[in-house]
């Protein structure tokens, strides 16, 4: 049985990268979002988890219609001779997208259960706002904000629908594990479908694994500190 490896290779790539990306941007904006309670906060926290209720397709032919060829971006990107679309860009892009209402929402619940005693403490003692988020916002929401991660890495690993709308499955370029299982078993090769889900099924746990693993270390060492 030929078996290619390039699909786990692109997916690590893809992954890392998208939950990369996620991160930063899911605690900056569920941040801001925390602290913004202006009128149209419903409607921009609505369109900020709107992909987390469409289909991924919906999202995958919002893409096409902002990076493809005929959308905006697409076209200003096409004058300096760039391309996203079925590339691993496009799957990166993708994951972000489609990922990232995880992230947010989640981060978003952490920071929301923070005393806001402890904010005020920090303000009072001269911070400021940036250091009263990187140095006790942060910090305190920690145990959410780990498990925003592991979902977030774990969704962007698993994505399919956009991926193949915008990155297509072009083998050794933009075919992701998902793609492979997908294909493989149209094809009728499912004993390589199979050993494709026994490593997106290990992966997947094992981050939960660890995530899981990390959360009760810190609350048994938070009751070591307590007692």
């Amino acid at each position: 049985m030929d078996f290619d490896l390039s699909p786990a290779w692109i997916s690590i790539k893809v992954t890392l990268t998208a939950t990369a990306i996620v991160f930063f941007l899911g605690l900056i904006i569920a941040w801001l979002m925390t602290n913004y309670n202006g009128r149209w906060k419903g409607l921009i926290d609505g369109i900020l988890t709107l992909p987390l209720v469409l289909p991924p397709t919906v999202a995958g032919f919002a893409i096409l219609l902002l990076i493809g060829k005929n959308g905006p971006i697409g076209n200003f990107l096409e004058i300096f001779g760039v391309n996203i679309i079925f590339s691993w860009y496009a799957a990166v892009i993708a994951a972000i997208v489609v990922a990232f209402p995880l992230m947010y929402k989640t981060t978003m619940g952490a920071f929301e259960q923070i005393d806001p005693n402890i904010l005020s403490a920090a303000r009072t003692l001269g911070a400021s706002e940036a250091k009263v988020f990187w140095r006790v916002a942060v910090p305190v929401a920690r145990p959410g904000i780990a498990a925003a991660t592991a979902l977030t890495f774990a969704r962007c690993l698993g994505e399919f629908g956009a991926t193949l709308m915008v990155a297509g499955s072009i083998p050794g370029k933009t075919e992701t594990i998902p793609i492979a299982i997908y294909f493989a078993t149209q094809g009728g090769e499912m004993q390589v479908a199979l050993i494709w889900v026994l490593i997106i099924f290990a992966i997947s746990l094992t981050v939960l694994v660890i995530n899981n693993y990390w959360e009760s270390h810190k609350k048994n060492q938070q009751r070591g500190l307590g007692g």
